[in-house]
């Protein structure tokens, strides 16, 4: 049995991106997924950057930043707009 991580890239803008993390289990030749999709969007900010580039292997992340460019491109959310 191996277990495999799929990561999909979705909705990809020049704004933000979703992340969508599946784990699947190859047993006996098929493959079955295992537990449940976990989803994470980001913004292309600065702390988003940050965040996404913790999660991502560099592939992955590298695909973002080509896509995002050098800058970001949304203001950091304000303390009213947190709460």
């Amino acid at each position: 049995m191996e277990l495999k991580e799929k990561i999909t890239l979705d909705m990809l803008t020049k704004d933000s991106v979703s992340v969508l993390k599946q784990q699947f289990l190859n047993f006996n030749g098929e493959e079955m997924q295992v537990g449940e999709n976990v989803r994470n969007a980001y913004m292309n900010s600065k702390s988003g950057r940050e965040q996404l580039r913790k999660v991502l292997s560099d592939e992955y992340f590298n695909a973002v930043m080509a896509v995002w460019g050098d800058n970001p491109t949304v203001d950091e959310p304000t303390e009213s707009e947190e709460t």
